[in-house]
């Protein structure tokens, strides 16, 4: 075994030091010594990224909406087709309202939809028909499950009779013609100079100026309106009416009154405050023409006055 010695021991570490200083070899060999790697972390996702509740979730609302199709299906069959909810007999239809117009009038307006489910029943179009019977002027027609119907009427309010021909009917406020039951006793002015032929609207229209003398005669003096014995709208611009009681002590001499067409307050009042002093002057009045501006004229056909007021 050789011996080093030391002279040589010197040279070898003075070489070692001599030799030139190379980075680059550090750099490679640093992260291997020097540095620890990071592991690397590894999920593991589940299957679907889903958790078991969800699909419990899933399963429950699937049952549920199930059910709730099942349950509709049942129900629908059950309305449609079950002889619960079949309309069968006239006491099924209930009717309220009604004074005039007969049960038995309404009720066969539903004859077709004997033997069905109430849901089919076309509940609009049957009150259409309702409303197109004489004496109803307005309707509603509802379902009451599971197998009624029920009906409310509005019937029509006559406020005259209509002279048509020698018949009396009766006539309301709209100018809709009625058919006089037997069972009502009605007591009201009779209205002429209407037709069949006349459009309704102004059949309606003619009937307002009715109406309007009436109140007008009222505000003048109370009950004023029950001495109108007939009121004649053939001529829109001159109202003619037919009055008795005028001369007051229970006389009933009929008296025809020209109004005009409009000033109804005004002209029945001067009729009211100057009646008896026309028939002292005149005699017997039979008629009294007021459409005339400040002017009357009393009996015009036979023996003529003339009065002017200012």
């Amino acid at each position: 075994m050789e011996r080093v010695k030391p002279m040589q021991r010197n040279a070898t570490a003075a070489a070692a030091d001599s030799e030139p200083y190379r980075p680059e070899l550090i750099a490679e060999e640093e992260p291997r010594y020097l540095r620890r790697q990071k592991p690397v972390e590894i999920r593991r996702k589940k299957f679907s990224g889903k958790t078991g509740s969800y699909y419990r979730r899933v399963f429950v609302w699937t049952l549920v909406g199930a059910a709730a199709i099942g349950a509709s299906t049942f129900s629908v069959r059950y309305l449609l087709y079950s002889p619960q909810v079949l309309l069968l007999k006239p006491d099924q239809i209930e009717v309220n309202g009604n004074r005039i117009v007969a049960r038995e009038d309404v009720q066969r307006l539903f004859v077709r939809d004997r033997n069905q489910s109430v849901l089919k029943i076309p509940l609009d179009k049957r009150r259409r028909e309702i409303e197109e019977l004489p004496w109803v002027e307005e309707a509603s027609v509802q379902r009451i499950l599971p197998n009624r119907i029920r009906v409310f009427l509005t019937e029509r309010t006559p406020v005259a009779f209509f002279r048509n021909g020698t018949e009396l009917t009766l006539i309301d406020a709209h100018g809709v013609l009625l058919d006089r039951p037997d069972s009502e006793d009605f007591h009201f002015p009779i209205v002429t100079g209407l037709s069949d032929n006349l459009p309704r609207d102004e059949r309606e229209k003619r009937m307002q100026t009715y109406q309007e003398f009436i109140m007008d005669s009222d505000l003048v003096k109370p009950g004023s309106s029950d001495r109108i014995s007939e009121m004649d709208l053939s001529n829109p611009r001159d109202l003619r009416v037919v009055l008795t009681g005028l001369g007051g002590n229970g006389e009933d001499r009929a008296v025809t009154v020209h109004f005009g067409q409009n000033d109804f307050t005004g002209k029945y009042r001067m009729l009211v405050e100057n009646f008896a002093q026309w028939q002292a002057n005149s005699g017997t009045v039979h008629s009294i023409d007021l459409q005339y501006s400040r002017q009357v004229v009393v009996n015009p056909d036979s023996t003529t006055t003339a009065a002017r007021h200012r």
